[in-house]
């Protein structure tokens, strides 16, 4: 009897220590990824529409969920705020529920103050900091205050009266200007005001979610930049979009800096569709990040007359040999998915078919990284007319 006894104990020990790892393995792994599932798509459909707004360099995505939400994704360069007023109006937009302004360069954040004025905006998330400016302007611009850059007397008006005229901006606040409006849209706005927070998840109705993966903190800084990229870049909101069997993946110039945190967390990124980072710069979507995230798709926002390059030969060749499927505004004007959350049913519309090659890449005249000057983005116009005999 007491060697069954003794038997049966070493049995019960063996399966309690079986149950022990059970649900330790089930809490550390299983649950996570239980928790992060979205909620059971609605069956309405679902909008997603990446905007042309070149021919210059920008992001504008326009997102309307089944329940009738509105989620706008940055709003292109000051330049290109009327394409993306027009976009609200051909779909019915007059309010945007959460405005996502993924970092302070003008090609992402210059149409935000047009979109905050003409259009009721609810939420505003951004990743809470400014333009980055090297030393002497930063100093520069802190020595001659906003309000002496804005107007200075000039004369005396009918009566005495004194008139003021507007001065010429310094170099410091020409390059912020940007950002100072749309601060002050905000201010003047009543929009709720949210700080990127990872983790955060925002249910936007009918089975849609928003998810906040980056930035986290510590924010990259300049000197990690050595390899090239920005860090203004590198600290973009990267977001991830969810419903039903769809998924796309919203990083707006994330680096590969930025790439290689998310995989070093063990993030979820893997996504149907990719909104390549940066414009598919040749500082983006890097080889390891791509067989993280996956994607059966990936859609290009680019100008045609950037100069930096966008998107680099080297990028669409590792799409290619990944047999990605590529779509670019350059080329095919805006682009629309559109889902009812079931499996393999979205389905891709453009603006109009493409007469290039969707694989040659761009050669680049300027160099949009922290080693090189880079400050914030700029294009003036097309790049010069070759010449030829």
């Amino acid at each position: 009897m007491g060697r069954k006894t003794r038997g049966c104990g070493c049995a019960v020990a063996v399966l309690v220590a079986l149950a022990a790892a059970a649900v330790f393995i089930g809490y550390k792994y299983v649950y996570p990824r239980w928790k992060m599932r979205p909620p059971p798509p609605s069956g309405g459909e679902l909008q997603v529409h990446v905007v042309d707004v070149g021919p210059i360099n920008g992001d504008a995505i326009l997102i309307i969920t089944p329940s009738g939400r509105s989620i706008l994704v940055d709003a292109g360069d000051t330049s290109k705020s009327k394409a993306v007023l027009e976009a609200l109006k051909r779909y019915k937009v007059d309010q945007i529920d959460y405005f996502i302004v993924t970092h302070p360069h003008p090609d992402h954040m210059g149409g935000a103050t047009a979109v905050i004025k003409a259009v009721k905006v609810l939420n505003v998330i951004d990743n809470g900091q400014g333009p980055s400016l090297p030393a002497d302007l930063a100093a520069e611009g802190k020595s001659a205050g906003r309000a002496v850059d804005k107007k200075t007397v000039v004369g005396k008006g009918f009566a005495g009266d004194k008139k003021l005229a507007p001065k010429k901006l310094s170099k410091a606040a020409s390059i912020t200007k940007f950002y100072d409006d749309y601060k002050d849209a905000l201010s003047k706005s009543g929009a709720h005001y949210d700080k990127a927070q990872p983790g955060t998840k925002y249910d936007l109705g009918g089975g849609v979610l928003l998810t906040i993966i980056g930035p986290s903190e510590p924010l990259f800084t300049k000197e990690q930049m050595k390899g090239g990229g920005n860090e203004t870049n590198a600290n973009s909101v990267v977001a991830r979009l969810d419903y039903g069997a769809f998924s796309m993946l919203l990083p707006g110039d994330a680096e590969e800096q930025t790439e290689h945190r998310m995989v070093s967390k063990d993030l979820n990124v893997q996504a149907k569709v990719l909104k390549l980072a940066h414009h598919g710069s040749k500082y983006a979507s890097a080889d390891d990040f791509l067989k993280r995230v996956k994607p059966e798709m990936a859609i290009i926002s680019c100008g045609e007359w950037n100069r930096y390059g966008h998107p680099a030969q080297a990028v669409l060749d590792r799409l290619r040999a990944a047999n990605i499927k590529v779509y670019r505004t350059d080329l095919q004007g805006e682009i629309t998915i559109t889902t009812r959350g079931r499996e393999g049913d979205y389905v891709v519309k453009t603006a109009k078919d493409s007469t290039a090659d969707l694989w040659l890449g761009r050669t680049a005249q300027k160099d949009d990284s922290s080693r090189s000057g880079f400050i914030a983005y700029g294009d003036f116009g097309p790049p010069p007319r070759k010449t030829g005999k």
